[in-house]
């Protein structure tokens, strides 16, 4: 290592340092719903979700509330004097349905069509390459003064390969590094696994590791005029989730006469989010309860009894899948013996 690399690692492991008696303050929160913090200054959130689920109405209501600094949907936005602008990227729609994702949001936070909105920035990227993309957002995130939120719809198109470790990481630094270094709020936009509920691909992972705030955006299984919005990963207290319609305007309105199921377990289907941070933490517990460690084999018979003891009854079939679930999300971990154990501090 070079004198002068060496003169720059020590200065910033000197400015990483943190002291006890030094003052630290909290992020300004400039997202909530029902009053928990969605997002903060300084990080960043996603929305995930398959395909058609509504997702971009979903994050047009968030930039609609932040441009009218009010409420939309159940996104209440405060955004500070100085960091009021929104700066929306599309990787993926060409700029003929991006100017229409454009339009709706100005319609929803009540500004003229006939003219540019003073606080937002859109800009379609789909012609370019990931690192071209990179580029331009980070030249635009660093040189957009006032700056507050950033939008990247999706994410998915700023990586070559989206289980690719390296480049999952590499573009997760970039959100870490932007969003600390600008204090802003970066959300994103992932799609789901076709086969479960995951986000996709190692990125997705990443980004539930990582991120402030995850919310699904899901079609209800029973009207897909309905979509449901709720938290499976939130740092703040967790809230009621809430659902939407597309209205005759084609804009989401609240769907408010709308009834979450109270079922704890559906006899007809597996849904990997249907049970709360809390029951899987219980279910767990009676799973381990005997020992730490677990084989295969004894863990798949464990599961059933550990959730049949919270009242979710499941199949064979029903268990592997929530095996893998499980493991995806870090609440059980494999050893190097093949040996499964309970990590009670996961992030859900």
């Amino acid at each position: 290592m070079d004198a002068q690399v060496n003169e720059k690692i020590t200065i910033l492991w000197q400015s990483s340092r943190l002291t006890l008696t030094g003052e630290y303050v909290t992020s300004p929160e400039i997202l909530r719903v029902h009053g928990s913090a969605i997002g903060t200054l300084g990080n960043f959130s996603a929305s995930i979700g398959k395909a058609k689920s509504k997702k971009t109405f979903n994050v047009s209501a968030i930039v609609a509330a932040a441009l009218k600094n009010g409420t939309v949907l159940q996104y209440d936005a405060e955004l500070p004097e100085n960091k009021q602008k929104i700066l929306y990227v599309d990787t993926e729609q060409s700029p003929y349905h991006c100017q229409k994702v454009m339009r709706r949001i100005a319609r929803m936070a009540g500004l003229p069509l006939d003219k540019e909105p003073e606080n937002l920035e859109f800009l379609s990227l789909r012609r370019h390459t990931p690192e071209i993309r990179i580029a331009i957002i980070e030249k635009a995130i660093y040189e957009t003064e006032g700056l507050g939120l950033v939008i990247i719809d999706g994410i998915r198109d700023m990586v070559y390969d989206i289980n690719s470790p390296s480049e999952s990481t590499k573009i997760i630094s970039k959100l870490m590094q932007w969003t600390d270094e600008r204090q802003i709020h970066i959300h994103t936009i992932l799609h789901q696994n076709k086969a479960d509920e995951n986000a996709r691909g190692h990125i997705g992972t990443e980004l539930n590791n990582k991120a402030e705030t995850v919310l699904e955006v899901a079609k209800d299984k029973l009207d897909s005029d309905i979509s449901t919005v709720k938290a499976i990963h939130i740092r703040a207290m967790d809230f009621e989730p809430f659902a939407f319609r597309i209205n005759d305007d084609a804009l989401p309105e609240l769907a408010s006469d709308y009834m979450f199921s109270t079922t704890k377990c559906k006899s007809q289907h597996f849904d990997y989010f249907e049970l709360t941070e809390e029951q899987h933490k219980e279910a767990l517990t009676a799973t381990f309860a005997e020992t730490e460690l677990i084989g295969y084999n004894d863990l798949m018979v464990a599961l059933k009894h550990g959730y049949a003891a919270i009242g979710c009854v499941y199949g064979e079939s029903k268990i592997e899948k929530l095996k893998k679930f499980l493991e995806n999300k870090g609440m059980i971990r494999k050893d190097a013996n093949r040996k499964y154990s309970f990590n009670p501090t996961f992030y859900y």
